[in-house]
This record gives C-alpha cells, structure tokens and sequence, in this order.
C-alpha cells in the first residue's frame, strides 16, 4: 500500500483535520502519507486492524504490519516532523497508563470540545499526492 507510514485521521473533526494539514506543511521530508477514516483506505485500514472505523476512538498509524495508536502515535508523528516538533518525544517518558487516558478523553470528546466540520477537509491540490 505505502513505504511512508500512514496516518488516519478523522476528516469531519476540526481538530484532526487542522493536525492533518499542520502535518502536511511541516513534515518537509514527506514522511507521512495521510488517510481519512471516512475515506476508502482509512475504512480499510480500521478493519484491518480490528477497529470501528465509524466510531473511533483514536488516530492510527500504520507503519507496515505495525499499528500505533491513542498518545503513542502524537508522539510518533510529532518526533517525526524534524525540529522544533521532535522535542514532543520527550512526552514518551511520562508511562502510557498517563497518558493514555488524557488522550482518550479528548479523542472521544473531539466534536464537542473542537467542532465537527459539515464536510470533510479537502487537501490542497499540491498536498493529494500525499492523502491516500
């Protein structure tokens, strides 16, 4: 499917989508491909992994076979973007069973605390070789 880990993501929240396209403007290297979960590929990639993709309760990342998940993949997306963003690996110190749980509060929380859009974000016309 994609050599670049992939990330899906929620198209519909306003906080996903405005990651999405902070992801597309500082990931330089193009490291990231980016897939909405209301999309083809990121339903696909959902199931695949056991999960609902029309109620989810986090991002995923697919890198190969590997699936990264809830607080561990902001940290491996943010690590990934070069500096000044690496500096948020430092959070992987803090145990999961902390962070998790802050995560999972705002990712079930995302409509109402961030907005739902009506539509889903449509990427620039440069960025939609990198969105599966």
């Amino acid at each position: 499917m994609s050599k670049e880990p992939i990330i899906v993501f929620d198209a519909m929240c306003v906080l996903c989508s405005y990651n999405a396209q902070f992801i597309l403007k500082y990931d330089k290297d193009h490291y990231f491909k980016l897939a909405s979960m209301q999309g083809v590929v990121g339903t696909a990639l959902y199931q695949k992994f056991g999960m609902e993709p029309n109620d989810p309760d986090t991002l995923i990342i697919v890198d190969g076979d590997k699936v990264i998940k809830d607080s561990d993949a902001v940290i491996f997306i943010y690590s990934n973007l070069g500096w000044p963003w690496r500096i948020m690996a430092l959070f992987s110190v803090v145990p999961r069973f902390m962070r998790d749980p802050i995560y999972r509060i705002i990712a079930r929380n995302r409509y109402r605390l961030f907005g739902k859009r009506e539509e889903c974000w449509i990427p620039k016309s440069e960025d939609m070789k990198r969105i599966l």
